[in-house]
């Protein structure tokens, strides 16, 4: 689509920061969002979006791949198709994230975030690089081969942010292992936030590494020890204290839908941050397929190890969002900023992504009533239309 540098869009609803706005104009100009208004200035182009709902872009915090390609590929157009896929689901922006695999690749697949960091793709942006992987425990390791498990060394984590080039943003980490607390103080002087995660961390050790500056739970109760009445364990330390952010995987498999509302309650939607976790499988049909160094096994959508553990998911963040509105009854306008304006503060990023206001990023989705996401704007300018939409 040709547009000028000036133009409106005009949506029948517009998730707004802190309101739906019925039928309203949302002025652009030179790619970024410059006024929201119930009227359009004469002689400003307008793009009618119909029935359409305008809503801030998607940000995906935890994706290891789409579309047959993998972060660990270590291979440049393996992330042009992640991005391109990540764009035809409403997303802008993503944390390109690793898996536990060989030291070498980890460290080839951190050069070539890197590189797509300081040189964009061209569908949804690479915001940075996300380290799931090496170092974990075997409790819950669940799609890690704990053959490729590191010690949680200064000297390894610094060969990965030189590897990263300045890319690398979210580090996980169990907190059990040693010499965790002073790593996690190391990481956020260095502005990287640690996340818990792949762990049998106990309820107390989970309390201590969030108040040396752990910034919460990945994908929550999954990879993690779970609730006993004798012991919270860590899903219930980071469910629990209240600055700590939790990662949610909302395809109706990873968390029953009551464990879902649970989650709200406890956080609200401000620390409740959705992620897809999806793999190479994601846009495929079933199959078998690889993550990392393990073979998956993907059946109705779901992708499992041998050993039966759930291995990421196939899930989108269009999907995610519509599944937290209709299976935990989760206002839409909270749903939709868990994916968009959440995970853009979680970054740091909140002054310019994540919700439609005047003064921020023209990153933006079109979806229709089910939330299928018809068109992608990023800085301004469409990189997705759906066929429905072009006609």
């Amino acid at each position: 689509m040709s547009l000028t540098k000036r133009y409106y869009l005009h949506a029948k609803q517009v998730f707004a920061e802190h309101d739906v706005l019925h039928s309203h104009y949302v002025l652009i100009e030179n790619g970024k969002i410059s006024a929201l208004t119930a009227t359009a200035e004469s002689g400003i182009e307008v793009i009618d979006l119909g029935q359409n709902r305008l809503l801030p872009g998607f940000l995906d915090l935890h994706i290891h791949g789409r579309e047959g390609c993998d972060i660990m590929d270590a291979k440049r157009e393996s992330i042009e198709v992640i991005s391109t896929s990540l764009a035809k689901h409403g997303v802008v922006g993503f944390l390109g994230t690793t898996v536990t695999s060989t030291w070498d690749n980890t460290l080839a697949a951190f050069t070539t975030i890197g590189q797509a960091y300081h040189d964009q793709p061209g569908g949804a942006q690479v915001l940075g690089a996300y380290n799931e992987g090496l170092f974990f425990t075997e409790d819950h390791k669940g799609a890690h081969d704990e053959k490729y498990f590191l010690p949680l060394s200064k000297d390894n984590i610094n060969a990965i942010i030189e590897a990263s080039q300045g890319a690398l943003k979210v580090m996980a980490l169990a907190p059990e292992l040693p010499d965790s607390e002073a790593i996690i103080k190391y990481l956020a002087s260095q502005s990287i936030r640690p996340m818990l995660g792949h762990t049998n961390a106990d309820y107390q050790q989970t309390c201590n590494a969030l108040h040396a500056g752990a910034c919460g739970g990945v994908h929550v109760f999954n990879g993690m020890k779970g609730i006993h009445h004798r012991d919270p364990g860590c899903a219930g330390a980071v469910l629990m204290e209240k600055d700590a952010y939790v990662e949610v995987i909302a395809d109706g498999v990873h968390l029953h839908p009551v464990i879902l509302q649970m989650i709200y309650r406890l956080k609200g939607h401000k620390k409740m941050g959705l992620i897809s976790d999806c793999i190479v499988a994601g846009g495929l049909s079933d199959g078998t397929y690889r993550l990392g160094m393990l073979e998956v096994t993907v059946d109705n959508g779901v992708a499992r190890t041998d050993s039966g553990s759930l291995a990421g998911s196939t899930l989108t963040l269009e999907r995610a969002v519509a599944n937290l509105i209709n299976l935990a009854n989760i206002p839409a306008l909270e749903a939709v900023h868990m994916a968009s304006l959440v995970p853009a503060q979680f970054l740091g990023l909140g002054d310019s992504l994540g919700s439609i206001v005047a003064g921020k990023r023209a990153c933006l989705t079109v979806v229709d009533d089910a939330y299928n996401v018809q068109a992608t704007i990023i800085d301004g300018q469409f990189v997705y239309q759906s066929r429905k939409f072009l006609a």
